[in-house]
């Protein structure tokens, strides 16, 4: 299949790198449109994946626009959409992996005449999106998509809620490769030795530093712990949430932690951090969409302590897998934190379970093979 793959960042979050395991299988046929330059065009170059970008400047509308904002910056998506428009003429499919790139999709697909594929990786909802975005995407994905793939069952039920037609939707779960998370026993000694946390009870937090993303209620939970556990924030804000980032540095100076907490920043590969942690905490405020950390951990045989909502609750099962607390509930997750600590070999065992379970349920060559079923019948029909 000639696939023209369609993203609005030009950094590797959660979704590009879900669209990075899309695209392997297609390397020698596809191209990856990006509408920002950044780390993730030389990722995808690494692994051989053909890519462009398409935009000189970032698109301004954010999900929080109103219709004013978006119908300002409309002119600013003409040539863009021209060049996809070119690109995909000799395409077999569009492959919109984010909203903005749904927009210019959706557009081009219509003039191009060639299917449109929506990749739908957030939860449709007014916690993330104003309500003309909301009713944009709906309405794109409902009148030109010939489908709509959802990263889970809640995601899936967000976008029927908004309005979005259920027979176009299906739920493909993010791959992963098991092995990738296996026997890197020197890197993860080097880990610890550079953390230099020897002797605590180690507590990793592995995503985009973002409000929503409850990087502050594990602060508020590690206060409520024994001085032994500590505490490593692996990522960096993403989309103009600086401000956030310097609040939790002051928020770790008031409570006294500055011992006991350390910023990593943006990592490229975070297993052999994680695999150094005793306990993986999700603390997200809102529903996730998937949880694409809380699989890793999984596969990384470490004990994960969720958010008990959206994607998160298809993924764990509470002391079979993991664990999962309220959300924004900090004294909940100290309580599990501390938990996990006094019984070791209980969280063994849970680490052990939820390992052998995610291999099964999101190995990428599985997830992968029913995608392309999903795109060739897209194609035939």
């Amino acid at each position: 299949m000639k696939i023209l793959f369609l993203d609005q960042s030009g950094k590797p979050g959660g979704a590009e790198l879900c669209l990075l395991d899309i695209a392997k299988p297609y390397r020698d046929s596809c191209l990856v449109g990006l509408f920002a330059d950044g780390s993730f065009r030389y990722l995808l170059e690494q692994h051989n994946i053909p890519v462009e970008v398409l935009a000189k400047e970032p698109i301004a509308v954010r999900k929080e626009s109103n219709l004013a904002q978006g119908l300002k910056s409309f002119g600013n998506l003409a040539p863009l959409i021209a060049k996809v428009v070119r690109l995909s003429r000799d395409r077999d499919l569009i492959y919109a992996n984010t909203q903005k790139a749904l927009v210019v999709g959706a557009i081009a697909s219509f003039i191009a005449r060639r299917p449109l594929v929506y990749h739908l990786h957030d939860i449709i909802s007014p916690e993330h999106f104003s309500q003309t975005n909301i009713r944009i995407i709906v309405t794109l994905a409902n009148r030109l998509a010939s489908l709509v793939i959802a990263n889970s069952q809640a995601t899936q039920a967000a976008f029927i809620a908004a309005g979005g037609r259920r027979e176009i939707t299906q739920v493909v779960y993010n791959g992963f490769t098991p092995e990738f998370y296996k026997n890197r026993d020197t890197e993860i000694a080097e880990a610890k030795q550079r953390l230099g946390m020897n002797g605590r009870f180690l507590v990793g937090q592995f995503s985009r530093i973002s409000p929503w993303k409850g990087q502050h209620i594990l602060l508020q939970a590690l206060k409520e712990c024994p001085e032994d556990v500590a505490a490593i924030l692996v990522g960096d804000a993403l989309f103009g949430e600086e401000d956030y980032v310097k609040d939790l540095h002051e928020k770790v100076a008031a409570m006294g932690l500055e011992n006991r907490v350390k910023f990593l920043g943006f990592q490229s590969d975070i297993v052999p951090l994680m695999k150094a942690c005793d306990l993986v905490a999700h603390t997200s405020t809102a529903p996730e969409p998937f949880g694409r950390v809380i699989v890793e951990a999984m596969l990384c045989e470490r004990p994960v302590v969720a958010a008990k909502a959206g994607g998160a609750m298809e993924l764990i099962a509470t002391n079979k897998t993991g664990w999962l607390v309220p959300p924004g509930d900090a004294i909940a997750l100290a309580d599990a934190i501390v938990a996990c600590r006094d019984r070791p070999e209980n969280a063994a065992t849970i680490a052990r379970n939820a390992q052998i379970e995610a291999s099964e349920r999101f190995n990428l060559k599985a997830i992968n093979k029913q995608i392309s079923q999903l795109l060739s019948g897209i194609i035939k029909t």
